[in-house]
């Protein structure tokens, strides 16, 4: 079983306040930072530990850091991207529900390290509950002396907001997500300037994942080479990994980047195998916007490799025979699921959240929603099959931001591995119909 540096504690009673928080070492990376660390040796160590962006890109985050610019007398900000609306992905609120004051500390800790003294939580509108029960952590910090004024004498001030947004997939984006917090509608902003050098207000900004930002404790606890000795290459620490769809035991889990696919999948520490007998069919690795693999590369690459748990690894082959850790969130098809008709389903939810900004995306999206509901509904050509790939093309690569990509690449890979499949719904759209195929069970509404 991995070893467990965030959620270890999750199931402790009353871990969601600060007196058990702190009993169980707690606040301790606060401490060891602002007692004896210099603001550029918390940075050091978060690149020494090859810490990448855990929200999606994969991005070294020690990296992002000491991208900030600091100009002389302009303030900066750290904000947590905690606006989790990736489908399939819901191990952001499994944490900030769970152990808010993990969370907490991080911001503490990342904040001294990027010298911002005002940062916020942005978080999902859906997320009500969870940001009642950040806000009465945060209450408890401040009581406590880790926020506030002059923390633990070390002569730093860091006030902490939490905001909540208005419930837009889009503002998921780092740019679009500053906008809103700004209060202006959430569209994401071209780039350059980008927000290191004039973001939030126009202020030097960093923008992580909840995960990423949680990350940082054991970092600073144990140190960045202790951190990087888990994990394989470039993939290096745990992952906490959202598993739903046709598995025994779904669910958050926290593995060591490395682990096999196949145990992963069938191990009995992990998710136990596929529900009720079934067959694997195809797993979507990383959240709906990352390309799905068939059977049999979900295992194993293109090449006969043991496919592992590593960012390196799901994308061996690029989009022809791979795909991407993404946010984490690992969605398993049984044999009976229907691939078009999940894949229409997540191609409405990508048309129902493109900001319309920009025309291939806003026209786009609804075409293939359309075009994938006509398939589905025995009323497709073959025809419809080309016509997807050339609005694929269209899409892909000619956005702002990445939410055009992101619809386009689910899409084009399902036609890229089930062909046949989309065929059928053209030639035989009664027994397409009538088949006992099912539309698995994703949480687009985490």
């Amino acid at each position: 079983m991995a070893r467990k540096l965030l959620i270890e504690h999750a199931a402790v009673p009353g871990i969601t306040t600060y007196e058990v928080y702190r009993k169980h070492g707690g606040y301790a990376s606060v401490e060891k930072a602002l007692k004896t660390m210099s603001p550029e040796e918390v940075v050091e160590e978060v690149k020494k530990s090859g810490l990448r962006g855990r929200g999606g890109a994969g991005f070294p985050t020690g990296m992002k850091w000491s991208f900030l610019a600091k100009p002389e007398g302009v303030e900066r900000h750290l904000v947590c991207n905690a606006d989790e609306s990736e489908p399939g992905t819901f191990k952001d609120r499994y944490l900030m529900e769970k152990l808010p004051h993990l969370l907490i500390e991080g911001m503490i800790t990342s904040s001294y390290a990027l010298g911002a003294r005002r940062s916020y939580i942005y978080i999902r509108g859906e997320f009500m509950y969870i940001l009642r029960i950040l806000e009465k952590a945060i209450a408890e910090a401040y009581a406590n002396g880790m926020l506030g004024k002059n923390i633990l004498g070390s002569g730093y001030d860091l006030d902490l907001v939490v905001t909540p947004g208005g419930g837009a997939y889009i503002c998921g984006e780092e740019t679009a997500l500053i906008e809103s917090l700004e209060g202006k509608r959430g569209n994401p902003r071209m780039k350059p300037p980008f927000p290191a050098v004039k973001g939030l207000w126009g202020n030097p900004t960093v923008v992580n994942n909840v995960e990423s930002i949680a990350a940082v404790v054991p970092i600073v606890n144990e140190g960045g080479e202790a951190y990087a000795a888990i994990g394989i290459e470039r993939s290096t620490g745990t992952k906490l990994i959202s598993t739903s769809g046709n598995l025994v035991r779904p669910g958050v889990y926290e593995i060591e980047l490395g682990l096999s696919v196949e145990e992963f999948i069938y191990g009995d520490d992990y998710c136990r195998g596929i529900a009720n007998g079934k067959k694997l069919k195809a797993c979507v690795p990383g959240g709906s916007s990352v390309p799905i693999l068939p059977h049999y590369l979900v295992t194993k690459t293109a090449a006969g490799t043991d496919r592992l748990m590593t960012y390196e690894s799901l994308a061996d082959g690029g989009f022809a025979s791979g795909s991407m850790l993404g946010s984490g969130g690992f969605i398993v098809f049984d044999e009976d699921q229907c691939i078009v008709r999940n894949t229409w389903n997540f191609a409405r939810f990508y048309a129902h959240e493109s900001c319309g900004q920009c025309s291939p995306c806003r026209e786009g999206t609804g075409w293939m929603e359309k075009v994938l509901y006509r398939l589905e509904h025995g009323n497709g050509t073959l025809e419809d099959i080309s016509l997807l790939e050339e609005i694929n093309k269209k899409i892909e690569g000619n956005t702002i931001c990445p939410l055009g990509d992101a619809a386009a690449w689910p899409v084009a890979a399902a036609i890229r591995h089930f062909r046949d499949e989309f065929e059928w719904h053209v030639k035989s759209p009664q027994e397409a119909q009538t088949r006992n195929y099912g539309l698995i069970q994703v949480p687009l509404e985490a």
